[in-house]
Formats: structure tokens, C-alpha cells, sequence
């Protein structure tokens, strides 16, 4: 199959005062990147993405807080396991591996794939969790389904084993990850060699197509719980030439204290399209530890 003309970025390093490492919980061992000082802010990252994807704006975070940036199961570094990836269940793990590094209450910073863990991370838990900010997602249940019609592979990863696993083979990888990115605002600033080489066996594939498969479940699970609305503050971004209104459309179903925010000049992958955007709406949001959350909007993050 031929690959198309797409031009990534180099592999993200690791960010300067950052380490990795790795903590045990049930069924999986997470693979981390942690630096800074300060109250945890948790980073959950999207697919078909790492922890690399935060690089740009790790080293900014981590002058006012202790910034953890996890591997969800199964991607990344972190180890396969053999089921849950259903996002209560992936939200249970993501808090077991907060516990285990000596936090207990935390912010989240979380995208894409990464928001649709954080919420039930910060519906089940609310004295756990400070402040959400979810990026570029509208929820299973409420919303998400919308864009079933909008982006092709949203339905293709979500179909039974093993169909996508026989079409997809490591070959087609740069092909098909590269076409999805290419339809980015700012495809050249995205770590496309990561992502590459984070899907580039079966097994990962898999892990990350179950991910998808448990969206039915997880839309099942977040109508059932739904009275049990957010009431920390929630950022709820969306980018100009992506999701836009619609992850403060959907987040303001389940939670009381929303504030909306679109990243221009942005495609999906706004920690890497736009970080200087989403910086100091970041630092803005989570602030000092007791500060009270900005109003909304964020004064377009003071641009």
C-alpha cells in the first residue's frame, strides 16, 4: 500500500527535569513521565497517541505542578492487559497508579481518548479530583455518537475482532495514522514517529481498537450515572477546525461548572498544534493550589 507524503516530526524527547518510570496496579503496569513540583496534575493522553504528545507543554506545567503523565494500559509504554478497557474501568487503574505514587488529590489535563477516562475518574471520585480539563471529545452517551458519521475511523475501530486487525497490518500503520493526521490544521507539528512506532505491533493495535469497542458500554454507563454530575470547575476545549463547541455541549450535560473554550488556528491535536494557546489556558485554569478557577471562558486565555 503506497504511504501517503506526510512529514512528521521528530520523536519527542524526554522533556528536561522529567523521568520515567513505572507503577503496578490491578491487571497492568503503567508506564509514566513525571517532573516538576508542586500539586499533581494528571496528563491523559489520546489515541492514537502516548504520553509524548504533552511534550510541548510539559516543561511550562511542570513550573507550578507536579506533572504525571501516564501511559494508559495497553499504549505506550505501559503493559497489555487482557480486558477492561472500558473507561470506569481504565479510570479505576489510571487512580490506583495516582495512589500508589503518594497522591491523592489531583487535577486532570486529558484528551481525546484520555477525557472520556478523566470523567468518570471525576464523577466516581469528586473529592479526589480538583479540576478537569478535557480537550477535543464529546462523551460517550452524550454526544460522542454525533460524530460517528464525521470521522470514518471512529466506526472502523470499534468493529469486532479481528477485522480491523486483518486489514490494518505494521506496514499500513504510517498509512493509516498519517491519514488521520493529515487532516490536522498543523500536521508538521505533530509527533507522527511516535505514534508510528507506539501502534506498530498487533498487539498495541489491539489495545487501542478496544478502547473503541468499549464505547457502547461506556455511553450504557455514563447515562446510568449521570446524575452524578461534575462539580469541580471543567474545561471543556474544543478546537477551531475540530470539535468546537460540541465538548462543552456535552460536558455542560453532566456537570455544573463548565467553561467552554475553542483553540483557534487548531486541529484535534491542540497540545501540539497550538501550545501557546493552551499553555496559559492551562495555567490560568489550574492556577495556584485554593485559587478559585478563573471565570469562564478564560478571558480567551488572556491571548
Amino acid at each position: 500500500m503506497e504511504q501517503p507524503a506526510v512529514v512528521g516530526a521528530a520523536p519527542s524527547p524526554l522533556p528536561p527535569g522529567f523521568e520515567h518510570g513505572n507503577v503496578a496496579v490491578e491487571g497492568a503496569e503503567l508506564h509514566y513521565v513525571r517532573g516538576g513540583f508542586g500539586p499533581p496534575l494528571v496528563l491523559l493522553h489520546g489515541w492514537p497517541q502516548t504520553w509524548t504528545e504533552w511534550a510541548p507543554i510539559m516543561p511550562a506545567l511542570a513550573e507550578t505542578h507536579t506533572v504525571i503523565a501516564f501511559d494508559l494500559p495497553g499504549l505506550g509504554d505501559s503493559s497489555i492487559p487482557s480486558g477492561g478497557y472500558d473507561k470506569k474501568t481504565t479510570a479505576e487503574r489510571i487512580r490506583e497508579g495516582v495512589h500508589e505514587l503518594g497522591f491523592r488529590e489531583v487535577s486532570l489535563l486529558a484528551h481525546d481518548t484520555g477525557a472520556l477516562v478523566a470523567y468518570p475518574y471525576a464523577r466516581d471520585h469528586p473529592d479526589e479530583v480538583t479540576r478537569v480539563a478535557a480537550l477535543e471529545t464529546a462523551l460517550s452517551g452524550f454526544g460522542l455518537e454525533d460524530a460517528y458519521g464525521i470521522s470514518w475511523h471512529l466506526g472502523f475501530n470499534q468493529t469486532a475482532a479481528p477485522v480491523p486487525e486483518t486489514i490494518l497490518d505494521d506496514d499500513d500503520v504510517p498509512t493509516y495514522l498519517g491519514w488521520l493526521f493529515s487532516g490536522a490544521r498543523h500536521p508538521e507539528r505533530i509527533d507522527q514517529d511516535s505514534a508510528f512506532q507506539a501502534y506498530s505491533t498487533p498487539e498495541r493495535r489491539t489495545a487501542g481498537f478496544e478502547y473503541y469497542r468499549a464505547f457502547a458500554a461506556d455511553a450504557a454507563h455514563n447515562r446510568e450515572n449521570a446524575g452524578k454530575r461534575l462539580q469541580m470547575p471543567v474545561l471543556a476545549m474544543g478546537a477551531e477546525f475540530a470539535f468546537g463547541p460540541a465538548v462543552a455541549d456535552s460536558f455542560g450535560q453532566v456537570g455544573d461548572d463548565v467553561r467552554g473554550v475553542i483553540a483557534p488556528d487548531s486541529g484535534h491535536w491542540i497540545a501540539e498544534e497550538n501550545p501557546e494557546f493552551l499553555i496559559p489556558c492551562a495555567q490560568l485554569f489550574f492556577g495556584e493550589p485554593g485559587a478559585p478557577a478563573p471565570s469562564p471562558e478564560l478571558e480567551d486565555c488572556r491571548a
